[in-house]
């Protein structure tokens, strides 16, 4: 039986220097993302878009929960298969392509996960695995555009 599960964060935004939105380059990006119980996220815009480099923003926060939702799939794929993974590592990269109206989508994501084993598994298994958990993963599963796996080799 299908369950609902409901998620909620408060973000404020905190740019406000004084005139408000009253012109393009009149106001910071900053905001805060926070949550129950949770540190505080301090976020912004892509510098690009005059955001503030030192915060993260939006994009890199899709790209973020698309690598912890593998790898927390990942590792609960291998404990179900009896693979015993001692370390794990993603650098995953994003590409996204603005449009002339000012928005844009993302044309990929690329997952490169580093895992360290506990001891050696047959040949195959863990592109197996690895592809076991990106059809679980719930984020990879709402996204419109290809999330690939390029595993590094294992330790």
């Amino acid at each position: 039986m299908p369950k609902t599960h409901r998620y909620q964060a408060t973000v404020t935004w905190t740019g406000n220097t004084g005139t408000g939105t009253s012109g393009y380059r009149d106001y910071s990006r900053a905001h805060d993302i926070a949550g129950d119980g949770k540190a505080p996220i301090a976020g912004s815009a892509d510098p690009t878009f005059r955001g503030d480099p030192a915060r993260w923003n939006p994009e890199e926060l899709l790209l973020v929960a698309l690598s912890q939702c593998h790898m927390l799939s990942f590792l609960h794929v291998c404990v179900t298969a009896g693979v015993v993974v001692t370390a794990y590592t993603d650098e995953p990269q994003g590409t996204m392509t603005t449009t002339a109206d000012g928005g844009g989508s993302f044309d990929e994501v690329v997952l490169r996960p580093r895992v360290t084993l506990a001891g050696p598994v047959r040949a195959g298994l863990l592109d197996e695995l690895h592809e076991r958990a990106n059809k679980l993963c719930f984020i990879a599963n709402s996204v419109n555009f290809p999330v690939r796996h390029e595993p590094g080799p294992v330790a």
